[in-house]
């Protein structure tokens, strides 16, 4: 059969086999790279072929020629190439990788043709409609792209226990359920943990429990998958089936993947399944189990939450029909004190139980459920390394659990590792920084604050250094780590944070300290003023930005209260100049509102003014600054509150005498604005307040028993 084409000079026949050398590519439309776009280019590929007389080397009316000639079957084969090399460079680069490697993987030893490339992708694509062409489909035959067969899909997209039994009963005698996966390596138990469907999950375990420890192609079990997905209810469904048949307890809960199944349970902030889960174990590989609680310690309860918890202790003792000693001493066990309290109580505070019925407040109870299982879990590990763990090889499992806890400033889980290992006081990072001089590059205060409640052993970091000649102070003298910084408002507050870190540091070291020169040659002023030296400038732009547009406000008040002044509402008597509304209760509202927004007006006009004009050297951002600041605004938030009220007065005074009901909406709309106004600038004030005369962020701890180190 002769090939035709619209330009026949460019075909070369070979015999009956066309060859179109002057196409090395199709130029199609759209290239194949999923399931949506293959039937554009099918059809696409299909009149490409006709067009071009090639259309017989996929649907079979080219078949090769093995016994007809040496010379017939080398046409065949370069006009099958041809073919070959169009559908492979109509395909997206996924798509030609996993089709190439399916055909070759089927035997490598046979070049596939182009009807196995055209037949391999209509069945990549359309998987369902190949099995419907064979007859009845199977529930264990592959009807999805990523090999999932009908029982995996049941598994995934169903709950029903009966539904996914009577799947069950239709699988073929001769295919165990343990051989089935899909293309990911997962089993049927794999894809119930990944859904959480604990109904199929339990079935599964029942009547193939070796299906627990089969691991798919990332080395997961089905239980690392139930944890990762946060399926809790599927978790200890599983979980309950291992300790009931006691199978495979070594291959699951020791080695790398054993600690990595109670990292999960600690990261997804499930402590009491992660204390279940250590119950079946027999060792621990390594630091990482420590480290997850380090990392996912639930944070102290905020002010307000702990005076909620007060409350409820305060209520519960008023009850008469309840013994005050075991209300209070359930409350003890609830109450997210300091770990200073536990230490109190020794290590019997771990067998203590969660009474769930005392804190009954639905926001606090939560965080004090989560805190209390996170502190029994913490307790049961270091309990369960000093016992089963040789005393020689502690070292490995509390050094950077501890290092860490400091530098989130977890005081909680520093105090239990202290408690249970003295010496992870002294552990060292890799630059041989002990506790204390990381909690002072970390700027963990609450950590740094454990020098209060030490003995004399604390003279010890007054003269210590580390392997670059650096004390104390020097490491008090670099820039925080952004982290801590970022949670600060304003390059000014910044600042101000880091020099009360030096300043704290200087009162604590000794005198030659402060002059003392690192390996550098550097002192530590000389070391902060090179690290915060970019802070600075940034604190000076935020300082002179923040005053000028305060500046601007207040004089802009001061015009307008001035000029409400001389202009008085209703105007003066002609004869006696004196203003009409003098004796209205208003207008005398108005008058001394008025004066009081003019003077403070004037007040922070003159203190924004005298920002603009300081020098900002360092030390004036630790009060000198911060102080202006705040007298600025608060004389300002003063003048325009009082502003809005002398406006109101005036409001009332002209329109209001003889409509007292006008007051209620003058009112309203003067007090929503003034309400509006604080919302917006009060923050600030308080920030600034906070940060200069708040309550000092070191030394807090100095009411607690002795930290006995």
């Amino acid at each position: 059969m002769a090939g035709s084409s619209s330009n026949s000079s460019f075909i070369v026949e070979i015999k009956e086999y066309p060859y179109p050398s002057h196409i090395s590519k199709p130029s199609l439309g759209v290239k194949l790279s999923d399931r949506d776009n293959y039937n554009v280019w099918k059809t696409q590929m299909i009149y490409f072929l006709t067009g071009h007389d090639m259309l017989g080397f996929i649907n079979g009316k080219f078949v090769s020629p093995k016994r007809k000639g040496k010379a017939k079957m080398e046409a065949w084969k370069r006009s099958d190439a041809l073919v070959v090399s169009w559908i492979l460079g109509t395909l997206s680069g996924e798509v030609t990788t996993n089709v190439v490697k399916l055909l070759t993987s089927k035997n490598p030893n046979v070049d596939f043709t182009a009807k196995d490339a055209w037949d391999e992708l209509e069945l990549y694509f359309t998987p369902e409609i190949h099995q419907q062409t064979k007859g009845t489909v199977s529930v264990t035959d592959k009807i999805t792209n990523n090999g999932n067969t009908a029982l995996h899909v049941a598994v995934g997209t169903s709950k029903d226990p009966e539904f996914f039994k009577k799947m069950l009963e239709k699988k073929p005698e001769d295919i165990q359920l343990k051989d089935l996966t899909n293309a990911d390596g997962h089993t049927l138990l794999h894809i119930a943990a990944i859904v959480g469907n604990t109904p199929a999950a339990k079935i599964l375990v029942e009547s193939y429990p070796d299906m627990l420890i089969q691991k798919d192609k990332e080395d997961q079990t089905p239980l690392a998958l139930a944890l990762s997905n946060m399926h809790t209810e599927t978790t200890e469904c599983l979980l309950s089936k291992i300790e009931t048949d006691n199978i495979h307890k070594d291959t699951l809960f020791s080695g790398t993947s054993g600690d990595e199944l109670l990292v999960l349970a600690i990261s997804s902030e499930e402590f009491e399944l992660a204390g279940n889960l250590l119950s079946h174990y027999s060792k621990l590989d390594s630091d990482v189990v420590l480290m997850a609680i380090a990392q996912n310690f639930p944070c102290e309860l905020s002010f307000w939450e702990r005076k909620a918890v007060d409350l409820a202790r305060i209520l519960l003792r008023s009850y008469n029909n309840l013994d005050s000693d075991v209300v209070l001493m359930a409350i003890a066990q609830n109450y997210p004190s300091e770990l200073s309290s536990w230490e109190r109580r020794g290590p019997e505070f771990q067998d203590t139980p969660v009474s769930n019925d005392i804190i009954e407040l639905p926001f606090v109870k939560r965080r004090v459920k989560i805190r209390h299982e996170a502190s029994q879990v913490l307790l049961s590990v270091c309990k369960f390394i000093q016992l089963k763990i040789s005393s020689d090889r502690h070292k490995d499992y509390y050094t950077n659990p501890v290092l860490e806890a400091t530098r989130l400033n977890a005081l909680d889980v520093v105090k239990v590792l202290v408690y249970h290992f003295p010496d992870a006081f002294w552990s060292a990072s890799e630059d041989g920084h002990n506790v204390i001089q990381y909690a002072v590059i970390n700027r963990s205060n609450k950590i740094y604050n454990l020098l209060y409640e030490m003995s004399e052993h604390k003279n010890v970091y007054k003269t210590s250094k580390d392997s670059y000649g650096n004390n104390l102070l020097h490491l008090a003298a670099r820039l925080a780590p952004a982290k801590k910084l970022n949670l600060i408002s304003g390059a000014a507050l910044q600042i101000q944070y880091e020099l009360q870190w030096y300043k704290e540091v200087e009162r604590f070291v000794c005198p030659l300290n402060i002059t003392q020169k690192n390996s550098s040659q550097e002192t530590p002023q000389m070391v902060f003023t090179r690290e915060h030296k970019g802070l600075v400038i940034e604190g000076e732009k935020w300082m002179k930005s923040t005053a000028e547009s305060y500046t601007i406000t207040a004089a802009l008040i001061t015009t307008i209260v001035f000029a409400a002044a001389i202009t008085v509402p209703g105007g003066n008597n002609q004869d006696i100049g004196v203003p009409i509304f003098t004796n209205y209760p208003a207008f005398t509202i108005f008058a001394v509102s008025d004066a009081i927004s003019l003077f403070t007006a004037v007040m922070s006009l003159l203190m924004f003014l005298s920002i603009l004009t300081a020098r900002f050297a360092e030390e004036d951002f630790l009060y000198k600054l911060p102080r202006k600041l705040i007298i600025g605004l608060v004389t300002l938030f003063i003048s325009t509150t009082t502003m809005i009220i002398a406006f109101g007065a005036a409001l009332f005074t002209v329109f209001g005498q003889k409509n007292a009901s006008l007051l209620i909406p003058i009112g309203a709309l003067t007090g929503l604005t003034i309400a509006f106004f604080v919302a917006l600038q009060f923050p600030l004030v308080v920030d600034l307040m906070r940060a200069t005369y708040g309550r000092r962020i070191f030394g807090r701890n100095t009411d607690h028993i002795p930290f006995n180190i």
